[in-house]
Parts: C-alpha cells; sequence; structure tokens
C-alpha cells in the first residue's frame, strides 16, 4: 500500500493487488455546509452523469456501456462519491470520462430530472417500512441537515434552482477535502495527468452543526393500506472514531445485526413470535450517530413488540455479556468486515470512506484491534450510557 498526494493536494492510496483483471477507485469529496433546500445536493449528484461539454446524455450512458465502465455518483451526508470500476485496458478511459465529468458537467436536464426523482421518491415512500424510517430520520435529526429525508425533499425539492443545483456542486469542488484510492493492477502514474487538475483539496471547517440532544419522543401516521405496523426505537450515539465506537458496534451485532443468533431475532421472533424482521442498525455521520431498533409485526403487536424492545435493553444493561457471547460477536464482525472488502471496488470504497472521514486508510486493521480490547464491562457502560430515556420511537400502522 502506497500513500502519496497529487500536484494538487488530493491524498491518494494506491493498493497493488496484483492479477486482478478490473481496476477500482474511489474519489471522496467533502461536504462541508448543509443544503439550502433539502433534495439540494441529491439533485446535483443525479445531474453529474446527464451529460458534460463533451458528451450528450446518451453519449455519455453509451460510452460507459461499451467499455464495461461501471461508473457511479452518489451523494453521502458528509461527501460526495465518485467511483468507477474497469477493465485494466480501459483505465486511462474510465480516468479521461471521471475528470470530464468532474469538470465539465452541464447539469442539463434539470427539470426533467426533477420530476423524475419527485417520482420515486414518492413511489418509495409507498413502502410503510421506508415511511417509517423517513419518519424517524426527520424526528432524531429535527431540524438539522441529517434530517433531510424523502419527505422534507419533496416539500423542498421545488425550491431547488439549476443555477442552486451549479453553484453548491462549485462550491463542494473548489472548497474541500478530496481523497482517493486505487484498488488493482493498473498504472497510478496516470493519476497525475487525469485528476491532479481538479480544485485543490483542502481542510475546510465544517459548517454542519452538531445535532440536537435528543428528548424522549412518540411519533405516529396511519396508513391505511399498511398490512402490518412497523416500529423504530433509537438512540443517538458516537460516531465513527470514538473510543466508544467499537462497543457500540459489538451491541448492534449482540442485540440485532447478526441474524439468526441475535437477541431481538432469538426473543421476538423465535420465542414469542411476534415479526419475521426484527433487527438492529448503527448507521454513522461525520458529527453523530443513531443506533436502531426496527420490527415489522402485526398491529395487535405494537405494545408487546415496544416492551420487548424494553426488556432486551434493561438486560444488556444489567446483565454482563458473557465471554462467549463477545467473542462470538468480534468474529461475526470481523468476519463481515473480511466479506465486504474482498473485491478491489469493496476495498477502494472503505479506504476512502475512512479518509474522509479524517481516518488512516487501514483504520480498519485499528477496528479490529480495538474489537478485541472491548469487555463484557465496557459493553455494560456503554448500554447505560447511550440506551436512555432520550430516544425516538416512531410508528407506522394502519
Amino acid at each position: 500500500m502506497r500513500e502519496f498526494k497529487l500536484k494538487n493536494n488530493i491524498n491518494v492510496c494506491v493498493k497493488q493487488n496484483k492479477n486482478t483483471p478490473r481496476a477500482a477507485l474511489t474519489l471522496n469529496i467533502s461536504i462541508n455546509r448543509p443544503e439550502k433546500f433539502a433534495g439540494e445536493y441529491s439533485i446535483m449528484n443525479r445531474l453529474l452523469l446527464k451529460g458534460t461539454e463533451k458528451y450528450s446524455s446518451e453519449e455519455l450512458s453509451a460510452l460507459l456501456d461499451e467499455n464495461a465502465i461501471d461508473f457511479t455518483c452518489e451523494m453521502k451526508s458528509d461527501y460526495l462519491r465518485l467511483r468507477f470500476v474497469c477493465l485494466n485496458e480501459d483505465f486511462e478511459k474510465a480516468l479521461s470520462i471521471m475528470q470530464d465529468v468532474i469538470l465539465n458537467s452541464t447539469f442539463s436536464e434539470f427539470e426533467k430530472e426533477k420530476v423524475k426523482m419527485k417520482g420515486e421518491l414518492t413511489a418509495e415512500l409507498d413502502s410503510a417500512k421506508v415511511k417509517v424510517s423517513d419518519l424517524f430520520t426527520k424526528t432524531v435529526y429535527k431540524n438539522h441537515y441529517y434530517g433531510h429525508s424523502y419527505t422534507k425533499v419533496l416539500e423542498e425539492l421545488d425550491n431547488v434552482t439549476k443555477d442552486d443545483a451549479v453553484n453548491s456542486y462549485k462550491d463542494i469542488l473548489n472548497n474541500s477535502k478530496k481523497t482517493l484510492v486505487l484498488v488493482g493492477d493498473v498504472d497510478s502514474e496516470l493519476l497525475e495527468r487525469y485528476l491532479g487538475e481538479l480544485p485543490e483539496s483542502k481542510e475546510c471547517e465544517s459548517l454542519i452543526d452538531m445535532p440536537q440532544a435528543l428528548k424522549q419522543e412518540y411519533t405516529e401516521i396511519i396508513k391505511e393500506d399498511a398490512n402490518q405496523a412497523q416500529i423504530l426505537q433509537g438512540w443517538l450515539v458516537p460516531t465513527i472514531g470514538s473510543e466508544d465506537y467499537p462497543a457500540i458496534m459489538l451491541l448492534n451485532v449482540i442485540l440485532g445485526a447478526s441474524g439468526l443468533s441475535s437477541r431481538l431475532f432469538m426473543e421476538l421472533r423465535e420465542k414469542k413470535g411476534l415479526a419475521y424482521t426484527v433487527r438492529t442498525a448503527y448507521e454513522t455521520h461525520r458529527k453523530s450517530a443513531v443506533f436502531s431498533i426496527y420490527i415489522g409485526t402485526e398491529p395487535s403487536n405494537i405494545q408487546t413488540s415496544i416492551a420487548g424492545f424494553k426488556e432486551e435493553i434493561e438486560k444488556i444493561k444489567t446483565i454482563p455479556v458473557s465471554e462467549q457471547e463477545l467473542k462470538n460477536a468480534v468474529n461475526n464482525l470481523i468476519g463481515k468486515q473480511q466479506f465486504v472488502t474482498e473485491t478491489n471496488a469493496q476495498q477502494a470504497n472503505i479506504m476512502a470512506y475512512y479518509s474522509i472521514m479524517g481516518k488512516p486508510y487501514n483504520y480498519r486493521e485499528e477496528i479490529v484491534e480495538a474489537l478485541h480490547r472491548v469487555t463484557p464491562q465496557k459493553l455494560q457502560e456503554c448500554a447505560n450510557k447511550y440506551f436512555t430515556d432520550d430516544y425516538i420511537l416512531s410508528v407506522i400502522r394502519p
């Protein structure tokens, strides 16, 4: 693994995976200020692949298809991610397309893309599972940029103009930290030629506020055609890089993220028959993170399910996890991390993510070491510290 900087100060990490036929490149560009209207950054991101000064939208799409280049632009809350996977022989072509997209996108088809985006979001929200997640997100991050959920976007998208999208993109491109990862068996010298001309990478102060502390709140939506009740309960917790980060990852695995062997699955599904799906999630942003519990159940089981959540949370707060259960959770997490970093593309994505979040490219190694140091006492301490009565409970029911 080799690290260096391009002439424009972009941090680069090259991981040489010999004899692999496809190369993967991920470029992350930091987001340092909240969008003016919900959806502004999303529409901006969608327009990046809708044509450049050199290629129309159709020509660009055909060029990528003809050369089997998988090129995507993705909007995350804290960064814009551009990435591609291509055959080794097409690496220079893919680089030239990336350069053209970044520097010469025309943002054409703005109104057409806005209509398309509204339709897609409306269709997504027809799902009760998506709807409860939307309700939960905008409640847990009330009056905050991270709370720009689908419904919030639909409320505000008409306020966004093409000039807004273009100006936001210019601001992000010119005032951002940029981090680049290349994984594969190709010539890294080409990076300077094609990406060394991008605007300079710079450390910029983030103007995204810390989310406000939570107070217990219950939110509910009646969806007449829902077949099930959907329940989400969650807390604000520390994010990646916190000293408690490894312990919260393990609490997630033990409680609900390890599938059939997780506590909530065993208790609420297998023993009590309350649901087919019950899980926990740990979703991180730069300034905050959320730990949540989800269940889809019969409407008559809403209170029983919520009581089940409370019972399992109380157990992990009061009864130390056994050494064997902790060991199993550590092995589960390490195994999952190995599974999701098998391909060049997966490796490039995770390494670039760590870097844009202010961590070393090989931060995964630090996490593995930290996981082995977590004790049952540490898990109990974190459970009591974060699983308080200051939570959000969101319900969708018929």
